[in-house]
């Protein structure tokens, strides 16, 4: 038990657990657009692209806060997610 936690303590001390989040999430885009284009059904992963954008750059934004960076940097990732939801928000408004 004591050696999960401090794996996990490490993890979140560097910032690193980030870095395994986003790589689920590129995971994720990709078999989303496999099974679309194999199976021609499901989200076309077009219509998720601003969506899953959006989570990178919050999740980036964190990534941020726990390793220290500079508010501006962090803002900047913030401003990023934003105009990602925005832009998902538009495509979907529109069908």
């Amino acid at each position: 038990m004591e050696d999960e936690v401090r794996i996990m303590d490490e993890l979140f001390a560097d910032g690193s657990i980030v870095i395994w989040i986003l790589a689920l999430v590129a995971v994720e885009a990709i078999f989303l657009g496999l099974y679309c284009w194999r199976m021609r059904r499901g989200p076309w992963p077009g219509e998720i692209l601003f969506n899953l954008a959006a989570g990178a750059a919050l999740l980036l934004a964190l990534h941020g806060a726990l390793v220290d960076a500079a508010w501006e940097s962090i803002g900047l990732w913030l401003v990023i997610g934003l105009m990602a939801h925005i832009a998902d928000l538009a495509v979907r408004w529109r069908r």
